[in-house]
């Protein structure tokens, strides 16, 4: 790995998992946390996940040869505003965001002279969230999607590459337009429809929920995903997420139809559809 220093803004799941990771692996260079609370931030260092910490950004990222962003995409501008000042020339900013076209375009033109950024996103996580649930295996065997732009030099791909085949993901590339409209589909639009799930049986009866049993589990698992997170996604993937939104809601347009009509063969055969396109996720 052909970094030293790294820092790593933000000690939830995914950068708290990424420093436990990389400290797996044996790395004896440095890593620092930055985050906005102190007390997240010593329970880090007590796991191991960092060697030092700070709550100020511009000191956090010092003379990193690596700086992560691993905050809400939401703080990314920001974060970027308090920190460009204390890049050094040569450093690479990487981040693990769920949206790529619009933190590419922003954070590439905020790039200060002789710092490369690279967008990244790891296919990774859990229910839960926050630094308890981190886990030095969590990428392992995983993808993690790179999506460089017309300004990303090529050392600073290999080396954000390195990084992540080094704590066991399999890297793929994909342009950030591409990966914005394939994970409104397959990743952000579930999450919307998870809540709404959730919300509509509290609509039915708030006191019935608990009836479920491990099929309303596994479809509603996501539900439990930050709010202020996927508030975040949703946003920076207005366009192409609402675009899947409104297929999906043509799809229950048409099973309401089928319903009213009491075409209950329509109705196997959606059922089958899905069924033979769902096999498809367990051969992956």
């Amino acid at each position: 790995m052909n970094f030293s220093k790294i820092a790593i803004i933000g000690l939830g799941l995914i950068g708290g998992s990424l420093a436990l990771a990389i400290k797996q692996t044996g790395f004896t260079g440095h890593i620092t946390g930055i985050g906005r609370r102190e007390e997240n931030l010593i329970k880090a260092r007590e796991f191991g996940m960092i060697d030092n910490y700070t709550t100020v950004h511009e000191e956090g990222v010092h003379d990193a040869d690596l700086v992560v962003l691993a905050s809400c995409t939401g703080h990314f501008t920001d974060i970027m505003n308090s920190i460009k000042t204390g890049l050094k020339t040569g450093s690479i900013v990487t981040d693990v965001g769920s949206v790529k076209a619009r933190i590419v375009q922003t954070l590439d033109d905020m790039m200060p002279q002789g710092v490369s950024f690279v967008g990244a996103h790891p296919i990774a996580g859990k229910e839960c969230s926050g630094i308890d649930c981190a886990s030095a295996d969590l990428f392992r065997d995983s993808k993690c999607i790179i999506t460089p732009s017309a300004k990303t030099v090529d050392h600073a791909i290999d080396n954000v590459i390195e990084l992540w085949e080094s704590v066991g993901s399999v890297v793929l590339h994909m342009n950030p337009e591409e990966h914005d409209r394939i994970f409104a589909a397959v990743s952000h639009m579930p999450h919307v429809v998870a809540y709404a799930v959730v919300n509509t049986i509290m609509d039915v009866n708030p006191n019935i929920l608990h009836f479920g049993g491990t099929g309303l589990k596994d479809m509603t698992r996501i539900a439990l995903s930050p709010a202020e997170l996927w508030r975040d996604i949703c946003s920076s993937n207005k366009d192409e997420v609402l675009n899947v939104l409104k297929k999906f809601s043509s799809h229950i347009t048409a099973l309401i139809a089928m319903f009213e009509n009491s075409d209950w063969p329509g109705l196997e055969q959606e059922f089958i559809k899905a069924q033979e396109a769902r096999k498809l996720i367990e051969s992956d």
